[in-house]
């Protein structure tokens, strides 16, 4: 069983900039993928940024690239989402997920409860 608990999440002016964080604890958690997912209201959960167990594979959405890095801290088994120049588009629920490497949520096993991101125009 893996535990997933985000944090970081606020209110932000357009421009601006937030990192969010998603403390793991469980068997064997290193050894998974971990990603970041987002929900905005009356919309379906849409894949942000992915990092392998090593580290050494990265992927992010066309919408963040070059905006959002995915980190690992592995000695906090911790990891994070850097957002940089948000915009409104932004706002969402944030999910941290763990599993398998890909971009579709059923390839993660294990969710966060969410930590609400809202970017003011």
């Amino acid at each position: 069983q893996v535990q997933l608990v985000e944090s970081g999440g606020g209110l932000v002016q357009a421009g601006g900039s937030l990192r969010l964080s998603c403390a793991a604890s469980g068997r064997t958690v290193s050894r998974n993928t971990m990603a970041w997912f987002r929900q905005a209201p009356g919309k379906e959960r849409e894949f942000v940024a992915t990092i392998t167990w090593s580290g050494g594979s990265t992927d992010y959405a066309a919408s963040v690239k070059g905006r959002f890095t995915i980190s690992r801290d592995y000695a906090k088994n911790t990891v994070l989402l850097q957002m940089n120049s948000l915009k409104p588009e932004d706002t969402a629920v944030y999910y941290c997920a763990a599993g398998r490497f890909g971009r579709l949520p059923s390839l993660y096993d294990y969710w966060g409860q969410g930590t609400q991101v809202t970017v003011s125009s």
